[in-house]
């Protein structure tokens, strides 16, 4: 929203200073802030009303799997499928960058220009 100062117009009229929407962006404010009122509105839901809508937790923790009974075999451990090294390629070396033929500054006086 810019600012603008107090001035004298050109045929002597003295304006207040005052501020002003740039175009369309009252517009866009308002539909901004309806929105938000909306999401505000339906989105927000107390804790009392909360927990009378949504269902209890239906797991009981914590989680036992009775099946195992703790043990685990030697045999149910993941091995590994390759039983040779994998060499991944490497990447070439970068070769090093030229250096300058140019020593900086240039002084343009050796050059026999004026400038």
């Amino acid at each position: 929203m810019p600012l603008v100062r107090p001035y004298v117009r050109s045929d002597g009229t003295p304006v207040r200073g005052h501020s002003r929407w740039a175009p369309g962006a009252r517009r866009e404010m308002t539909i901004f802030a309806l929105f938000g009122l909306a999401v505000l509105g339906f989105g927000h839901t107390s804790p009392t009303n909360a927990s009378s809508t949504e269902p209890g937790p239906s797991a009981t923790y914590p989680i036992r799997f009775d099946h195992h009974a703790g043990t685990t075999s030697r045999s149910t451990v993941p091995r590994p499928t390759a039983s040779y090294p994998i060499k991944f390629d490497t990447p070439e070396r970068r070769k090093p960058a030229p250096r300058p033929a140019v020593s900086y500054p240039i002084d343009f006086s050796t050059l026999g220009a004026e400038r």
